[in-house]
């Protein structure tokens, strides 16, 4: 590193392990304000989440740095961009690493730059970005590219010091991205600014601290110069007219050995069958990005440029869907306030579940109400028996389905003076389901306890959830992150996909008695997912067995089997 005399201290030049650290220093600052990011994302709707896709796009480089020795400034910026290439993550993930990739093809044969070199670098992946969009929008982070570029080159002029180009790049971005509701209509109507364009300024203002202070931010830490936006806010709801296509495809093709590719074609060819396409390639692999209608035609097209190494294929509208949902019934559980009614009717039903499938399931099934709770989210006494106390009847039959809840439930019993409060002991959502199906309305209050647990008790239920932090259980080593599968809450083994995880769950617990499998997906699941799976789990069963598949939107469990 050398220093210009004329600023003081003031970093003139930059070296391999300088870079290094300044983008690992950008990437924890977007990570730790990620879900501010995703609060924002509204464009395109509802392509994923933004500030988690940059996040884990920039963290794969990140990841592959700690583990590289110092090298040239020039390599450092190679390694970056393959990492960033191979971890990108949506729209706003892909333009980010075609930015970083401009920057190492700007940063070729240098062992060390100046503020110049490096904006010039910036300048090719900006241009690179702004290439590899169908049609580019003004409005979005490349918006925020280009004016914190041209503020950069600007400044170069008057100081090449890295210190002070960097530092006009960061107040470019910033001016830039507060321009952007009036640049998109989209953004003004919802009130926020561009979320893309703020995980940018984020990544920037990480790598200015090193640069400035040979500080790298921590995850840990308060975001480095920037201010919480306390107007941040979720709108995707009010944006469904937007989704063009329904298909969000991701794909990567590792390219044909001695073959001359022209990824143009490709471009064009996608771009005939969807929009938001964007295209990117290095030595080894092409990354693309496409919204369609057709995931299966955008993969043919794909094949004839290489093999297939990772495929992801997304319903937005189903997301979207989904979104409007938990948004709806989260206001629903805010503005909510059950009346105390008279009881009335000879027998009535509460139950607690999570996810809004779950809730109409329960509903359909003839629950007078419904609490949100579960795993991780119990509801305390006072709330079950606020929704005993609106049931108008004499005796209500109380589901807790989790058995965390069950503690809670019962002190409701003691509690309730004008009518009799039963609950029934179910400790999972699929022992709840059977517990409503075996009621039989001839029977006496008795009569039906001991049916209802009866019915309980022919239940298998299984589970897909992950680990939310390192431990042993069972004599098996689980990491944090982990796909967990639970047979009876036994676990029986882990997993790195959910959905291979419950087919072979499901092969696990099924035996020749089986007469039923009812198979819930959550909310991190999508449409296409789970009926991939379906089609799996008829392939392997006899062909006798009832199956039914129910999109339950619930949050913690990606999966809940019923077996019976």
């Amino acid at each position: 590193m050398k220093f210009d005399l004329f600023a003081g201290r003031v970093l003139f030049l930059i070296n391999g392990a300088c870079l290094k650290n300044a983008i690992i220093s950008g990437a924890n600052n977007i990570a730790k304000n990620k879900a501010h990011i995703d609060e924002l994302n509204i464009f395109p709707v509802p392509d994923g989440d933004t500030g988690t896709n940059m996040s884990m796009t920039i963290l794969s480089a990140a990841d592959t740095l700690k583990k590289s020795e110092n090298f040239k400034i020039c390599e450092v910026a190679k390694i970056a961009a393959s990492a960033l290439l191979r971890g990108a993550r949506g729209n706003s993930g892909v333009i980010l690493s075609i930015l970083f990739k401009g920057i190492s093809k700007g940063l070729e044969n240098f062992s060390e730059v100046s503020g110049s070199e490096l904006i010039s670098a910036l300048g090719l992946g900006v241009d690179a970005a702004y290439k590899s969009v169908m049609k580019p929008t003004e409005g979005t982070m490349l918006t925020v590219a280009r004016v914190a570029y041209e503020r950069g080159k600007v400044a170069a002029h008057f100081n090449s010091s890295v210190t002070y180009v960097w530092t006009e790049v960061c107040q470019g971005a910033r001016e830039a991205l507060k321009t952007t509701p009036e640049l998109l209509p989209v953004l003004k109507k919802a009130g926020v600014v561009d979320a893309g364009g703020k995980g940018l300024c984020l990544v920037f203002e990480g790598m200015l601290s090193v640069f400035k202070d040979g500080i790298m931010v921590e995850k840990e830490d308060l975001p480095l110069n920037m201010e919480k936006d306390d107007t941040f806010k979720n709108a995707a709801a009010m944006f469904d007219d937007d989704i063009r296509f329904t298909y969000c495809t991701e794909f990567i093709v590792g390219k044909k050995i001695n073959l001359n590719l022209d990824i143009q074609k490709l471009r064009k060819a996608l771009e005939n069958i969807g929009d938001c396409v964007v295209v990117v390639d290095d030595e080894d692999i092409i990354k693309v990005h496409v919204h369609t209608e057709n995931p299966g035609t955008v993969l043919q097209e794909g094949i004839k440029f290489g093999e297939l190494l990772t495929v992801k294929v997304e319903n937005m509208k189903e997301q979207h869907r989904r979104a409007a949902e938990a948004e709806k019934e989260k206001a629903l559980k805010v503005k909510q306030v059950l009346t105390e009614v008279e009881p009335e009717c000879e027998v009535g039903f509460v139950a607690i579940a999570s996810g809004s499938g779950i809730h109409s399931l329960f509903k359909d099934l003839g629950c007078n109400h419904v609490i949100s709770g579960g795993q991780t989210m119990n509801p305390s006494t006072d709330e079950i028996l606020e929704a005993i106390l609106a049931t108008p009847a004499k005796t209500v039959f109380v589901l807790p389905n989790n058995k965390n809840i069950i503690m809670a439930a019962n002190q409701t019993v003691n509690l309730v003076k004008d009518r009799e409060v039963v609950v029934v002991q179910s400790k999972t959502i699929p022992q709840g389901i059977s517990a409503m199906l075996s009621y039989d309305s001839e029977k006496t209050i008795r009569e039906n306890s001991e049916i209802m647990d009866n019915a309980m008790q022919k239940v298998r239920t299984g589970q897909v959830t992950f680990a939310s932090r390192n431990s042993e259980f069972g004599g098996i080593k689980i990491k944090e992150g982990d796909i967990l599968a639970l047979d009876n809450g036994k676990l029986l083994f882990t997993d790195n996909e959910p959905v291979n995880a419950c087919k072979r769950l499901i092969e696990s617990i099924i035996s020749d008695k089986t007469e039923f499998i009812t198979i819930i997906y959550g909310e991190k699941i999508g449409e296409l997912e789970a009926n991939a799976l379906l089609t799996e789990i008829k392939n392997i069963i006899k062909p006798e067995i009832e199956i039914d598949l129910i999109n339950g939107g619930q949050s913690i469990y990606y999966f809940t089997v019923s077996v019976e």
